[in-house]
Parts: structure tokens; sequence; C-alpha cells
């Protein structure tokens, strides 16, 4: 109930996973002509070898994150939050919240936050990147639940996981490119509707006697 399917995030979440995808990639190609480090298909080779070939690289990428979040952040606090805030404050706040929620990733070896640092600039970009990744993968929800939020997050984090982004004027880019194209997409979008409120019982102007004659308070 709380994270219903939509039949058109079939049309959408593929799409949408597309534009995700690109928002990195395009972002690694300004960062690489702007002196930033280069594409590299090898890394993107030992990344997927080193947890095992394809598959399983595919299937940790949509547990790790996606799967695991989206149906929370999403499925069950976003629409809630949206019956009392607009969607950029939904996104801003979210967002926040959603860089605390990955700060002990930070002090555990082996994953790519404890690799960045927290006490970084790429450690403090990742952290911000959280906002416009809320917004983007809130306009996917919106166009089309939460399959299509997973779709944007999973391609998000494995075109990043792909492309080896940690350096600090790669992350720059893609928080300007991921943050200016939500905007634009929550700004042109139809605005979903909110929660109607629960009507509360009214009141009969006149009630009829009661049986036993008594009186009412």
């Amino acid at each position: 109930h709380a994270v219903p399917f939509r039949r058109k995030s079939l049309l959408w979440a593929p799409l949408m996973l597309v534009v995700a995808s690109a928002t990195v990639l395009s972002a690694a190609l300004l960062a690489h002509a702007a002196g930033g480090p280069a594409l590299s298909l090898n890394v993107a080779k030992d990344a997927v070898e080193d947890v095992g070939g394809p598959a399983a690289f595919l299937v940790g990428m949509v547990i790790s994150g996606p799967l695991s979040e989206e149906p929370g952040w999403r499925g069950t606090a976003y629409p809630r939050m949206r019956a009392s805030m607009g969607r950029f404050q939904v996104g801003l706040v979210l967002g926040v919240i959603w860089a605390v929620w990955h700060l002990p990733l930070f002090f555990i070896d082996g994953t790519v936050q404890n690799e960045l640092g927290l006490a970084t600039p790429s450690g403090v970009l990742f952290a911000v990147s959280t906002v416009p990744m809320a917004m983007l993968t809130a306009y996917a929800y919106e166009r089309a639940g939460v399959l299509a939020s997973i779709a944007v997050h999973f391609a998000t984090n494995t075109t990043m996981v792909l492309l080896d982004v940690k350096e600090p004027v790669t992350q720059s880019m893609i928080i300007g490119i991921q943050g200016i194209v939500a905007v634009l997409l929550l700004a042109a979008a139809r605005p979903a509707s909110r929660p109607a409120a629960t009507a509360l019982p009214i009141a009969d102007e006149n009630p009829a006697p009661r049986a036993d004659h008594t009186a009412r308070v």
C-alpha cells in the first residue's frame, strides 16, 4: 500500500535510467575537458571483475542502495512529507537526512565512502550530492512510482562506480548537472496531487432527543 506499482513505470523507468546515467557521463566528460581524470574502460572492467563478473556486479548495485533504500525514501517518506511541504523543500530536507544516513559508511572499511574520507573535499561533495539526487529521484517517483526512482538511483550509482568517480572536479560537475536537470524537470512537471486531509465528523446541529431525556452536555 505504501509503495504502489504504476504501469507507466514500465516506460518511464528505462527513460529515467538513461537520463540519470547521462548526467553522470556528461559530467565526467566535462570534467575531463576541464583538466580532470580521463575515462578508462579498464577501470570499468576491473570494477566488474572484482565482484565476480557482470551478473554479480549488477545484482550488487541493485541491492546495495536502490532496492534497499528507495521504498523507504521515496516510497514511504516522500509522499508523507509532500503532504505538508513543497517539492524543493522535501528535496532539500530529505537530501540532508539522506547524507546523514550515509555517514556510518565513512567508517566502514571497503566502502566507497571510506575511500573518499569524511574530512576531505571528495567526502564533503559526496554528502552534498545527495540533495540533487533526492530531487531527481523524487521527480522519477512522481512520474512513475518507486520503480522509476530505483532506476535513477541504480543508474547514478552504477555509472559512478564504472567511471571510478572520486575526484572533486568530477563530483562537482555531477552535482551541478544533476541539480540543473532535477530543477528543470520538477519545475516543468505538473505538481503531484497531495493527499487530502482526513475529514473530521461534523456534529449534528439539530440532534434528535435522547430516549432517556437526559440533558446533553
